[in-house]
């Protein structure tokens, strides 16, 4: 019944949008820019942070005289067989350690998890996860740095704890639908419509967070939510790169529209973002309590786990 509802909202919404109210005009295509132009980035050329070098003492404290009543608002998703996965895996082993030992018959219990740890669930995605040819973000050549063990440089064990502001930008709202369209793709007019709606203004170090409503269909209809969504387009994500973030999420697959609107192009917001300009992505995020609490404005605390040399980790990233 709750897929047969979103259906109908989708529909309804798609139809809505495309009398004219609000219909975005044809996707932007993206060439990437040379390594001249993009290389060293604004933060050295030895850098392997990028955005997430706006973390620090003042960012900690800023997010920290957001909380005002104490609430934390979990924003990831629950690791199961079940989930959204594609192509990927995510098999879970229990695995009782041994006979019941000692007078007082203590026993345990482990698990044995096999799975893509970098990129299955809430998912926050590091720099070595997309390249432009084979350069990664601050022009590093990815064949000079990867090994059987992992990457040498640029691993997601260099994020560490980000806190920092964190923003809800709400589309679905915006647009009065609970899910919008598939496909449809994120304006920076759609952007800024929302954050006047809501009141909100966007400051540099903030982690953008957008909810598109395409997250009712995790638990409903892992399909359908792997094969297409709504998301940003190139012009909506060179506004929030002008923006200043520390990361951007979203409720969706890739944070990005899928597929692109000009099918030549592959997901040019990974691109943009992770390559060019080393702001991390958050994607597959739970944002409908945030959403439907109507909290815009919070603290936001993520930790990427360490994995040496990796692409990315799941994460359980919080609002409180």
């Amino acid at each position: 019944m709750r897929f047969a509802s979103v259906n109908t909202i989708a529909a309804v919404a798609f139809t809505a949008l495309a009398a004219g109210a609000a219909a975005p005009a044809a996707g932007q295509s993206w060439t990437p820019p040379s390594t001249d132009e993009r290389c060293p980035s604004r933060w050295g050329a030895g850098d392997e942070r990028g955005a997430a070098n706006h973390m620090g003492p003042e960012t900690v404290l800023k997010a920290a005289r957001l909380i005002k009543t104490g609430r934390v608002i979990e924003l990831g998703r629950v690791l199961k067989r079940s989930m959204p996965l594609g192509a990927r895996h995510f098999d879970l082993y229990m695995k009782p350690t041994g006979p019941r030992v000692g007078s007082n018959q203590r026993a345990s219990n482990e698990e044995l998890v096999v799975t893509e740890m970098g990129q299955v669930g809430t998912q926050f995605d590091g720099f070595t996860h997309q390249t432009i040819g084979s350069s990664l973000y601050n022009c590093v050549d990815q064949n000079e740095i990867i090994t059987r063990d992992g990457f040498t440089r640029l691993g997601v064990e260099n994020v560490g704890t980000l806190m920092t502001r964190g923003v809800l930008i709400d589309v679905a709202r915006l647009k009065g639908v609970e899910m919008l369209p598939e496909t449809y793709e994120i304006t920076a007019d759609d952007l800024q419509q929302a954050l006047d709606q809501q009141g909100v203004t966007l400051e540099s170090g903030d982690a953008i967070l957008i909810h598109t409503g395409w997250g009712v269909l995790w638990d409903t209809d892992a399909e359908r939510f792997m094969a297409t969504n709504p998301g940003i387009g190139v012009a909506a994500a060179q506004w929030l790169v002008e923006q200043d973030p520390m990361l951007l999420g979203a409720d969706n697959q890739p944070v990005e529209v899928s597929p692109n609107p000009d099918p030549q192009v592959s997901l040019p917001v990974h691109q943009i973002t992770l390559v060019v300009h080393g702001i991390h992505l958050v994607e597959r995020m739970k944002l409908d309590e945030l959403a439907a609490a109507g909290v815009y404005e919070f603290a936001f605390v993520v930790q990427p786990l360490k994995i040496q040399g990796g692409t990315g980790s799941t994460v359980a990233p919080v609002a409180i």
